[in-house]
């Protein structure tokens, strides 16, 4: 089996091809089908996949079985300033990407995100794959834009709706709590946006289980269980062991001080009903997940040894 990464260089493409070198993640063995399978890592500059003829000359050339799409403009406050370079990463990369595996007879994993939804709709119900999305920002418009090109141009295509996603590589919330932590010993966190905290484990672990399938679709994979981002932060701060105190605010407390800040969904809470009643559902309870991301964490960029 073949399999191209795209977006290689990030927090899930990292993880994806190092579960794929070692055979396993931390909850269990790949699926045999892959333990032996030729992986192509593909990121900028050498790709770019918002150039047509680029993706459709490369994908010709490499025929993969797989092609796991990670590649991505997630700076969500930069797309609504940058909106045509995130939509050309995150929709236009997507549709090449669809047409060049629809082509060449290749399966699409294809990440998305719960900023396409609004979040607006709260009533504490955890939100399925049959839920309506309706985004509010320029990151999650460009973002369900991608996933209806990949809808409509490969039929062998798998969307996997993520949230809150952090990893042993690259920046993201929790190594930015932490370093936040340690300069300021002071923080303010909202509490009034809920979601998901995801480990990149988790998420690589179940896409590496789909992409063996003909289990074709769109899915949510998200931590399990719901919180609030202060109280994300919280436990980031008791784990780390960092001497920090965490506050909590509210969404319009701090757009006050960072007017330049995208609107971010207050409920954007996933369920993973379609992971559950297809390949199964193994990902961990958040907190679990943290916190074997805290024993094995080295500090910085990846792993202790």
């Amino acid at each position: 089996m073949k399999i191209i990464v795209t977006g290689c260089k990030g927090q899930l493409g990292a993880e994806i091809m190092k579960q794929l070198r070692e055979g396993r993640s931390e909850i269990g063995p790949i699926p045999e089908k892959l333990l032996n399978a030729t992986v192509i890592a593909a990121d900028l500059p050498e790709l770019d996949i918002s150039n047509y003829k680029m993706v459709d000359d490369f994908i010709r050339r490499q025929r993969p079985d797989v092609i796991i799409n990670c590649a991505a403009y997630t700076n969500v406050d930069g797309c609504e300033v940058n909106h045509d370079a995130a939509f050309k990463a995150n929709a236009i990369g997507p549709r090449n990407l669809a047409q060049a595996a629809e082509k060449t007879g290749a399966r699409l994993v294809h990440v998305s995100t719960d900023y396409v939804f609004s979040g607006r709709e709260n009533g504490g119900v955890e939100q399925d794959e049959a839920t309506l999305p309706d985004p509010i920002s320029a990151y999650g418009s460009t973002k369900l834009m991608g996933e209806r090109y990949v809808e409509q141009f490969c039929h062998r295509h798998f969307i996997v709706r993520t949230a809150w996603l952090y990893s042993y590589y690259g920046k993201n919330f929790v190594k930015t709590i932490v370093n936040a932590g340690k300069k300021f010993g002071k923080l303010e966190v909202v509490n009034d946006q809920r979601g998901n905290p995801t480990n990149a484990v988790d998420l690589a672990h179940e896409i590496l289980q789909l992409c063996v399938t003909h289990e074709y679709g769109l899915y949510h994979c998200t931590g399990e269980g719901v919180c609030s981002w202060y109280d994300f932060a919280s436990e980031i701060i008791r784990l780390s062991g960092v001497d920090a105190t965490v506050a909590p605010c509210t969404s319009e407390e701090y757009k006050a001080k960072h007017p330049e800040s995208a609107d971010r969904p207050k409920w954007s809470a996933l369920d993973n009903r379609m992971l559950r009643c297809t390949v199964g559902n193994q990902v961990r309870p958040w907190q679990e997940a943290l916190a074997c991301f805290f024993a094995h964490w080295d500090g910085d960029n990846g792993m202790k040894n």
